[in-house]
């Protein structure tokens, strides 16, 4: 079953046992899923919902830490409660030391390279950590390497 078969079938039961919060995000989550179908024009991978559940997460995020900051606890609590309906579905995301460790191989590969090669330098590394790791993460880890040589 695809990762979209599974939010349709997680959010129709959710809803059948009153669980309206987990249903909504859900079937957000599945609205985003079915708006890039559409601009795309093809099916949709488990890597492409993943994608997606990715963005709808940063929002999430950003609500929560927004309402959290002006003393919204009534609304921080309902963000947290879809940030982790969201998160349950998405795949961990590596380590600070793993993502390291990447960087350093990857780095290591490529000879001699500098800071102003952070360009050249980022774009095979996201490539290959796309999905896993988050790209703030990646890129302090690649400032870090490169500012140590």
């Amino acid at each position: 079953m695809s990762l979209l078969e599974t939010l349709r079938k997680d959010m129709f039961e959710a809803r059948k046992s009153g669980e309206i919060d987990k249903a909504n995000i859900l079937g957000m989550a599945i609205a985003s899923a079915s708006n890039y179908k559409i601009e795309i024009q093809k099916e949709l991978t488990d890597e492409d919902v993943v994608k997606i559940l990715r963005k709808e997460e940063k929002k999430l995020k950003e609500a929560f830490e927004q309402y959290s900051q002006n003393g919204r606890e009534d609304l921080a609590k309902i963000e947290k409660l879809q940030l982790d309906v969201v998160q349950s579905y998405l795949p961990m995301l590596m380590s600070e030391e793993d993502v390291l460790k990447v960087v350093k191989e990857k780095i290591g590969a490529m000879g001699e390279v500098k800071m102003s090669d952070i360009g050249k330098v980022m774009g095979p590394i996201m490539q290959e950590l796309k999905g896993k790791a988050d790209g703030n993460m990646v890129s302090n880890a690649v400032k870090q390497v490169l500012n140590s040589k």
